[in-house]
């Protein structure tokens, strides 16, 4: 079911979008995430901005920060978590020009970032978002 939204969610109702989004997921991929750390923010912060090089905090509507698993050792010393953020106003803006339904829109960032934590293409993305 398409829920429209007519007003932009707050940090906790795009937070429940998310959840519900990654909820749907295949199951496949969904139970392999382990203990990704999903996290909405504003906006990335500045040091973020300067290693992605953006022009803009827009620019960028999610990300995954961690050690995707292909490139994984047995030897690594994990000293942080994995994490997926969700940039709220940059999402918000996208929703806004584009016209596309949020949920649809949260749901393909969050693919996408999955994605990148499991070492998928975008090709392998774009078929998993299809399902």
């Amino acid at each position: 079911m398409t829920v429209r939204h007519t007003t932009p969610p707050d940090m906790t109702e795009l937070e429940a979008i998310a959840t519900a989004e990654l909820d749907r997921i295949p199951p496949e991929l969904r139970d392999h995430l382990g203990s990704v750390v999903l996290k909405i923010e504003e906006f990335p912060d500045e040091e973020t901005e300067e290693e992605m090089d953006l022009e803009s905090p827009f620019d960028l509507l999610g990300l995954y920060r961690g050690i995707a698993l292909p490139h994984r050792s047995l030897l690594d010393v994990r000293t942080t978590p994995d994490m997926i953020f969700l940039y709220r106003r940059p999402l918000l803006d996208f929703w806004c020009e584009t016209g596309q339904d949020l949920r649809a829109v949260v749901r393909h960032v969050l693919i996408h970032e999955i994605g990148h934590h499991f070492g998928f293409s975008d090709d392998d993305m774009e078929r998993i978002e299809e399902t």
